[in-house]
């Protein structure tokens, strides 16, 4: 069962947060630069504001490169980033720390990163996309830490019809009831996941694959 268990989990934190990033980070920072680059002309002092916020498009956009390039040191790229988040508008905070836990996460820092998502996931003023995303990535790396039950209470409002993030949150869902001892409840929930024809392929795909490897309840207590 452990061997189900981390090839899921880390099959989760290879692929989760990179494609998130991909979909929804180049766009998102692409807009906030395009508004930024916008205000240029501006008089008094949104003027100077909007020179101020080119200059964090700028630090933000030199780091995020700079993180890409190959065998670029994580750890030193998250705290670039964090160097950007006091003094930048609230949509490049944001970013610049998404991107910081992310990078502290691959460096090895869990708590650090855990500690930044457990922020954003609980402050109101950021968006409820970006709150449920660092709430899942949260509970994405503490399957191995925290309690059951309160993995799940993250999860709950993750996991309901109309969430963008339904798929995901239930696939986390069936991981924690197998953490829990609940295999057969995590074989079920990874069956319906598998057949949903709204969740990504390769989520179902995965959903099917592990729910074959979780044994039925009977043949397990036969020995069978």
């Amino acid at each position: 069962m452990a061997d189900i268990f981390d090839e899921v989990a880390e099959d989760l934190r290879a692929e989760r947060a990179r494609r998130v990033w991909k979909r929804y980070g180049t766009a998102i920072g692409a807009f906030a630069l395009a508004v930024v680059l916008g205000v240029g002309g501006w008089q008094g002092w949104r003027w100077y504001d909007g020179r101020q916020a080119q200059a964090v498009a700028a630090s933000f956009l030199a780091t995020h490169q700079a993180s890409e390039a190959e065998g670029a040191d994580m750890a030193e790229m998250a705290r670039r980033f964090g160097a950007i988040g006091p003094e930048a508008p609230p949509g490049y905070r944001l970013l610049a720390a998404m991107r910081q836990a992310a990078l502290l996460s691959e460096s090895g820092d869990k708590a650090g990163a855990r500690e930044i998502w457990n922020r954003i996931g609980a402050d109101p003023a950021v968006d409820g996309l970006w709150r449920n995303l660092a709430n899942l990535l949260w509970v994405m790396h503490g399957l191995d830490i925290d309690p059951p039950a309160a993995l799940e209470a993250r999860l709950l409002p993750l996991a309901a019809d109309g969430s963008p993030w339904r798929a995901s949150a239930q696939e986390l869902q069936a991981l924690v009831a197998l953490r829990a001892g609940q295999p057969e409840a995590a074989r079920r929930t990874l069956l319906a996941l598998a057949a949903d024809p709204s969740a990504p392929q390769g989520v179902r795909d995965r959903a099917q694959r592990v729910a074959a490897q979780i044994p039925h309840a009977a043949t397990a207590a036969t020995g069978g």
